[in-house]
């Protein structure tokens, strides 16, 4: 194997051979690529965008902005990274992610392995010299013993089959294809199909310009809660930094990967279950979560995705907060979510959302009530009006999980096409390996905990685990390194097994692909939690890597077909471990 330290500043459109190609620039890429490159393998990464940053390089939509406090949203591998760094808010917006992703390019010189505006479109799998060769849309090919796909799980947009839609005549546009230039909103009437978080985060931005009026089409009403972002605090940060350590190793054992943080500043948040809470001590914990803010406040709640009635309980005050900031009762109905548990569908983090409805130049449009009929070259037409509009904003989610994957023509062992291979669902072992693509790693993708964790704190479990294996291949001779049958059959009936326990899985979410007509519906994540799965990763390899089989060039296997933890009792997050 080739192990020279990269093969630099190659002509646009040229690949050569690798010992690894990466597949996409964002926060799992880049890590990837910097952890490898540290290793001595030669690695080459690809990246549809101009720049790094993945998600945040692609979703400029106006409002954009984290759910995680900027400090924990970062990454941990290096200390002197963490402590240079500034963030200038609590939750950072996407301009200053994208100039964080930027300058961690810049800061461990990750460019020069970069290919940007560059698109793989097919992966081939020869089993002769068991590498893989890739095609770009740029009409080069190349090769490389291993291929990691870090192609994010919200990077394929969901496009709404709307009858009309290329008729309309003024400006339209996706949340999650933002153009970069700027979009005027100056005395305009606006229309935003979607109240997802994205929706939720451009409806407050474009309220706060000078429109003429705002129009909100919503299905489906979510359960928000207040980030009370802010102006980053001088004394909160450095109490933070001073206790990243202890901070960063307790997160990565929680259950998503998210922990309050535990600075003097903000004071202690008390955690645990609320079930066998009553009264005056039920409300004071909930209040006290409610100042707290962010999706901090459930991790105050550790029985949330077990306990129906702890789901109830949190579910009620929400919908009680709601009513008190909305002053219209029949809209604050509207915006009421009903009919799911608090957590089955993304909780949004939001910042004055629901003030804006107290305005005259705001309307709500109920579209489970009143449907949208077409696009119309002027506007909106539902069944019962027709909304007149200047701009149209399509916050319309993504294919969650799974699109990113299925996108490219992945060819594994015998012609078998990947497509073929998820017809029916995803199926993986650990969410990392699919049986029958051997060599083929896939970083924060379905059957791990993925879009349901602190995606960061994933991502870099995935890079660590996945680098150290190649690194044991290299030093044993490993050639080929494949997910068992067996282990992968025993792994997806685990990760179902723990969804079925949760209160998680129940209703038709972007989580089992229910915005997506005809996709399969499985969950797409694994629920046992980060801590969890990082433990069984640990497990798995300690014992050998069981349930990878790992062939030597003259044909040696070791590894196992199986996992031994197989029919072991499925546990949810917030449950003991």
């Amino acid at each position: 194997m080739n192990t020279s330290t990269d093969e630099d500043h190659q002509p646009q459109g040229h690949i050569d051979r690798y010992d690894v190609i990466i597949v996409g620039a964002g926060f799992a890429g880049m890590y990837m690529l910097h952890r490898l490159r540290e290793a001595g393998f030669s690695v080459r990464c690809f990246e549809a965008g101009s720049g790094p940053g993945g998600t945040w390089y692609w979703n400029r939509y106006p409002g954009a902005r984290c759910d995680i406090h900027s400090l924990a949203y970062s990454y941990s591998f290096s200390k002197d990274l963490e402590q240079e760094w500034e963030w200038t808010e609590l939750y950072a917006a996407q301009p200053e992610i994208e100039r964080y992703a930027n300058h961690v390019a810049d800061r461990f010189d990750l460019r020069r392995s970069i290919t940007f505006d560059t698109r793989i479109e097919s992966c081939v799998y020869n089993e002769a010299d068991h590498a893989w060769t890739v095609t770009t849309d740029k009409g080069g090919t190349g090769r490389a013993r291993y291929l990691i796909m870090a192609t994010g799980g919200y990077s394929v947009p969901a496009k709404p089959q709307l009858p009309g839609l290329e008729t309309f005549k003024g400006e339209a546009y996706y949340t999650n294809q933002w153009p970069l230039h700027e979009v005027d909103f100056s005395g305009k009437r606006v229309g935003i199909i979607g109240t997802g978080s994205s929706g939720v985060q451009t409806a407050t931005a474009v309220a706060a310009e000078p429109i003429k009026h705002l129009y909100i089409f919503q299905r489906t009403a979510n359960f928000l809660v207040p980030g009370w972002n802010r102006p980053a605090d001088p004394d909160y940060t450095r109490e933070f930094k001073a206790g990243y350590n202890a901070f960063r190793e307790e997160a990565r054992w929680t259950g998503n990967g998210t922990l309050f943080p535990k600075v003097k500043s903000l004071g202690q948040l008390t955690t645990g279950p609320i079930a066998h809470l009553e009264g005056d001590a039920l409300k004071a914990r909930l209040e006290e979560l409610w100042v707290t803010g962010g999706l901090y406040f459930f991790g105050g709640v550790s029985d949330l995705m077990t306990s129906e009635v702890a789901n109830e309980r949190v579910s009620d005050f929400f919908r009680q907060k709601i009513r008190e900031r909305v002053r219209d009762p029949k809209l604050a109905d509207l915006l009421t979510p009903r009919g799911f548990f608090i957590g089955e569908r993304r909780i949004i983090a939001e910042n004055g959302y629901l003030e804006i409805f107290n305005r005259p130049d705001v309307s709500l449009v109920d579209v489970k009530a009143d449907p949208i009929e077409a696009i119309t070259p002027d506007g909106v037409k539902t069944r019962d009006r027709t909304y007149p509009l200047d701009i149209l904003i399509l916050a319309t989610g993504f294919d969650s999980g799974t699109g990113a994957m299925l996108k490219v023509d992945v060819r594994g062992k015998n012609g078998q096409q990947f497509r073929d291979k998820w017809a029916d669902g995803p199926v993986t072992y650990l969410g990392l390996m699919a049986n029958g693509f051997p060599n083929m790693f896939m970083l924060a993708q379905p059957g791990s905990p993925s879009i349901r964790s602190q995606v960061l704190v994933s991502i870099e479990q995935h890079v660590e685990f996945v680098s150290d294996m190649l690194l044991h291949a290299r030093n044993t001779g490993i050639v080929e390194i494949e997910a068992g049958r067996e282990a992968e059959e025993a792994w997806t009936a685990h990760a179902s097994d723990v969804a079925a326990k949760s209160l998680f899985a129940r209703s038709e979410t972007q989580y089992v692909g229910a915005n997506i007509p005809g996709k399969p519906r499985v969950y797409l994540a694994y629920l046992g939690g980060v801590g969890l799965y990082r433990k069984t990763c640990d497990a798995v390899r300690d014992n050998g890597y069981e349930g990878f089989r790992l062939r030597t060039a003259n044909g040696t296997v070791s590894g196992s077909e199986t996992w031994s933890a197989a029919g072991d009792t499925p546990r949810v997050w917030g449950t003991a471990v």
